[in-house]
């Protein structure tokens, strides 16, 4: 076994690879504070707002494949994915493929298509989830709260009447019980099946 120095507590034994510390024996203030490590968010973070006004990525993914892209289902003027950063499973994006920032700047076709996109999107996640509602909206523009102000999208939030608890309200933190990948496919195979209704 390898000891690690740099894990050494002060006027404790180093700690090996064997075992686990406890985080009380550790240099540092104790509080009360829970901490939820999210390494991969990190690379969105660090990115800043640059990259994305000049590489939007609601223009790159229609270019990807759909599970690349984390893409549910294609129309002719507009698409529907995933969010990578969900407020919860099932969170989709429905985009315009035309890089346009607001929502009086969409053509009528894109309107309609977003609108149609958005109602069968609702179809299938009370479907394959059985969500008990949900949260549609727009945030236009960066004062708005709009993560991507450059590209228009409408968010689609399933809820369930038993979601609410401590986590997102007190510890900012929300717990997502499945995988973006298996929700895709899943979202994905029901799509034809829900759309027309």
């Amino acid at each position: 076994m390898t000891s690690d120095p740099d894990a050494t507590a002060a006027g404790s034994a180093p700690i090996t690879d064997a075992e686990l510390a406890d985080a009380a024996t550790l240099p540092g203030v104790p509080d009360e504070f829970q901490r939820l490590w999210t390494p991969h968010r990190m690379a969105y973070i660090s990115a800043g707002r640059e990259p994305m006004e000049k590489n939007c990525p609601f223009c790159a993914a229609p270019d990807k494949s759909d599970e690349d892209g984390l893409i549910v289902a294609r129309g002719r003027t507009a698409y529907v994915l995933l969010n990578l950063f969900p407020y919860n499973s099932g969170h989709l994006l429905v985009c315009p493929y035309r890089h346009i920032a607001t929502y009086d700047q969409a053509t009528d076709e894109e309107v309609a298509e977003i609108g149609a996109l958005t109602q069968r999107g609702m179809r299938v996640l009370r479907s394959v989830s059985h969500c008990d509602g949900f949260n549609l909206g727009m945030n236009q523009g960066a004062i708005a709260g709009a993560g991507v102000d450059a590209h228009l999208h409408q968010h689609i939030v399933p809820r369930w009447a038993s979601d609410a608890n401590f986590f997102p309200i007190i510890a900012k933190t929300k717990a997502l019980p499945q995988l973006l990948g298996d929700v895709r496919r899943t979202v994905a195979a029901a799509w034809d099946e829900a759309g027309r209704g």
